[in-house]
């Protein structure tokens, strides 16, 4: 996003509708809808009934789901990070409305997800915050979100997915091992899911 940039505030209802008008194609290119999160800022007290805070994982809170994407709020407490994944061949876009958050990209070297093995590298890392959103690449889509405990303030983030899935790869760096994993809600819609 260019600083000459100049973002507006909406509820996150505002927000929904907005996203409910772009055509289907815009969700098969990452340029329109990082274009829409660079220029429009989701005003952070709207996103309270979403919000769900655990100290042992972060949170998935789903607010809104068509056939072309999911909406999803997640909750990160200091220090807590997702594992290294990917999205299925989806798109992404995340924009985070309260505090910031580091994205750590990685190159798949190789993977053979049958047999349970891998090999990555670091790409690069990026800081998302208020006024700095970003889409996943997808040529290098395997990634993972972190709230390093030196920002030492909780983070909340939205992330649109294109196509909604249930699904993904979930990689060991270290080990050099990846498997496939199921997705849960932690909320939906505001209200909690059961346990799984």
């Amino acid at each position: 996003m260019s600083p000459q940039t100049v973002q507006k505030q909406v509820t996150i209802q505002d927000f929904v509708a907005q996203l409910r008008t772009f055509p289907a194609r815009a969700f098969d290119q990452i340029h329109e809808l990082i274009a829409f999160l660079s220029s429009t800022q989701v005003a952070p007290d709207t996103l309270a009934p979403y919000l769900s805070w655990d100290r042992q994982h972060y949170t998935r809170n789903l607010i809104d789901k068509t056939p072309l994407y999911e909406l999803i709020a997640i909750c990160w407490e200091v220090g807590q990070v997702s594992s290294v994944h990917n999205h299925r061949d989806q798109n992404c876009w995340m924009t985070v409305p309260i505090g910031r958050l580091l994205v750590e990209n990685y190159r798949v070297v190789f993977q053979q997800i049958e047999e349970g093995r891998s090999e990555l590298e670091t790409a690069d890392t990026l800081e998302m915050n208020p006024t700095h959103p970003c889409a996943v690449d997808p040529l290098e889509p395997v990634h993972r979100v972190l709230n390093p405990r030196k920002f030492d303030q909780r983070a909340v983030s939205l992330h649109v997915y294109s196509r909604p899935f249930d699904s993904c790869v979930v990689y060991s760096p270290e080990q050099g091992t990846c498997g496939e994993i199921k997705l849960h809600y932690t909320t939906e819609f505001g209200k909690p899911c059961g346990k799984v």
